[in-house]
């Protein structure tokens, strides 16, 4: 433990799933953690799980305007911050014919320009050395049908993250990313589907997986504490894929 003792963190979208198991595994670790939500109930629940020492900040990950009022509440309580975990995201999966121009802007701003305006605001605040990470996707890479937006929003924060490394490791940030495969969260509950269809959906990715299970939240929040702490001081610009083997098939 105390791989992250005295370390300042922000993990955005933390009121469920891997973002609320990455920040009750930071502050496992002895971080001082802030989170983001949109919703105020669940960011209250979430902070009352994790802690009263927590930093609960209301904040929409797709409004520019609001990345601001992140960073400067940052650096008003923490003055400085050691790690980012850009976690918020939405995914809405649904076959190109299906897809509107709002859905599409609202995934891009959400998962993309968001967390891109995020990260130019925290620039004056961000440590020397410090340490950014992505939430990723394997959907990036496999080509899963019904995932066209979902899955270009992550292929564009993975070479977000790949550009950013070069630009910003000159002020001892390093930038690198995780990719998930499926995991057990919330999100599968938020995709429209009926019981029927969910099962469906689950059983047909089950079949891909080489571990024969689904991951669990705890599982990604390590790799992100592996890529917070001066462990990964030497891993710049890299994509760790936890997926349970699904990209081998």
């Amino acid at each position: 433990m105390n791989r992250l003792n005295t370390k300042t963190a922000l993990v955005t979208g933390a009121t469920s799933g891997i973002g609320l198991a990455t920040a009750q595994r930071f502050l496992a670790e002895g971080a001082r953690v802030a989170i983001t939500g949109t919703n105020p109930e669940r960011l209250a629940a979430a902070k009352a799980q994790l802690g009263g020492d927590v930093l609960a900040i209301l904040a929409d990950a797709g409004d520019v305007a609001g990345q601001q009022a992140i960073a400067e509440t940052i650096q008003a309580e923490f003055g400085t911050l050691d790690a980012l975990v850009v976690n918020a995201g939405v995914a809405d999966f649904r076959p190109i014919e299906a897809f509107d121009e709002e859905g599409f802007d609202r995934s891009f701003a959400v998962n993309v320009k968001g967390p891109y305006f995020l990260i130019q605001a925290l620039l004056p605040v961000l440590s020397n050395p410090a340490s950014i990470v992505f939430n990723g996707s394997i959907n990036a890479r496999i080509g899963m049908p019904n995932s066209s937006v979902y899955a270009a929003t992550k292929a564009a924060l993975i070479s977000l993250a790949r550009t950013l490394s070069g630009e910003l490791i000159g002020r001892g940030i390093r930038v690198n990313t995780v990719s998930p495969g499926p995991v057990v969260t919330p999100l599968y509950g938020k995709l429209g589907l009926n019981e029927e269809q969910l099962s469906g959906m689950q059983q047909a990715i089950l079949a891909q997986l080489p571990v024969g299970r689904f991951g669990s939240p705890d599982e990604i929040a390590d790799a992100f504490v592996y890529f917070a702490s001066d462990e990964s001081r030497f891993t710049v610009g890299s994509e760790l894929i936890v997926d349970g083997g699904m990209s081998n098939l």
